[in-house]
């Protein structure tokens, strides 16, 4: 990469991170991406013309329609962020062409399937009550399910961050933006019973040797819990089960703002997904509650 290129990258990432609040793993995609851009055109990323990144578009069209996506945004954006400082007097890639997103629904589970994952997990945990591996993973279920958390969320959960009797955790979500996360009673007791196994003096409250739990090793004990239960493991995922939450919540009759509050969510368009999900419930709600139905049927 040309030392011009790598400085001007270097002052993008240091705005993301000062004035968007930029996340770590949200940074270190747009590093890597960028340098990859500045690679294929031989260091001249910041001053490419619109031809220029025709060509670096036509490189990146053999990858996934996700990933060249994301990474042609990240050069949207630094070249947005040239015009804005001054750098270039033009911005040749505001008409960058995307690769064209198919709107894909979120994989998601039906209540048959999530109660059979509980039962599933009780019933081992009854036979085996002094099995901590055991004790610990119903309160991670028990939090992904009951109070939709990310897995990286959930993994690096403080270890005196659910107390009892409270209800909820305040919780630093993406981008170090705050939100409350409820915690139900089940998934407070689960854990409760899982801290009796965690040393007083943890930093975590899913200590895992001089860390914590990683989200693979999460992951490998949800696709083992969906097999026990007989699921296709296929079908399930940490982020899966998080899925399940918002749209069991919105078939239950919640509000969409509160579900987007509850994920974490900083813009709608983001939840909105879910009611393609949870559209026949949505439906149902408004034609059992619209105030005109009502009049109707006087």
């Amino acid at each position: 990469m040309a030392e011009s290129d790598q400085s001007l990258i270097a002052l993008f990432l240091d705005m993301l991170a000062s004035e968007r609040g930029a996340a770590r793993n949200t940074l270190s995609a747009y590093a890597s991406d960028l340098a990859q851009a500045s690679s294929a055109l031989e260091g001249r990323l910041a001053v490419a013309d619109a031809a220029a990144l025709a060509r670096l578009a036509a490189h990146w069209m053999p990858l996934a329609r996700a990933s060249a996506a994301r990474k042609l945004s990240a050069v949207r954006q630094f070249m947005s962020f040239l015009l804005r400082e001054g750098i270039r007097s033009d911005d040749p890639g505001r008409d960058l062409a995307m690769p064209a997103q198919p709107r894909t629904l979120p994989k998601s589970l039906g209540p048959g399937d999530v109660e059979a994952l509980f039962t599933t997990l009780a019933a081992r945990c009854a036979a085996s009550p002094d099995d901590a591996r055991l004790v610990r993973l119903q309160a991670l279920i028990e939090l992904l399910y009951g109070s939709g958390l990310r897995a990286s969320e959930l993994v690096s959960l403080p270890r005196h961050a659910v107390r009892p009797g409270r209800g909820h955790l305040v919780l630093a979500g993406k981008g170090g933006r705050e939100r409350l996360v409820p915690i139900g009673r089940a998934a407070e007791a689960a854990v409760a019973a899982h801290v009796a196994n965690v040393p007083a003096d943890a930093r975590w409250l899913f200590p895992s040797g001089k860390a914590h739990l990683t989200r693979l090793r999460l992951w490998q004990l949800v696709k083992w819990l969906a097999a026990e239960a007989g699921i296709p493991p296929a079908r399930i995922s940490p982020h899966v089960l998080r899925h399940a939450f918002a749209t069991h919540l919105l078939e239950g009759g919640a509000d969409l703002r509160v579900v987007q509050t509850l994920l974490g969510h900083a813009d709608i368009a983001t939840t909105q997904i879910y009611t393609h999900v949870a559209g026949r419930a949505l439906i149902a709600l408004v034609n059992e509650r619209h105030p005109l139905r009502s009049a109707a049927t006087k």
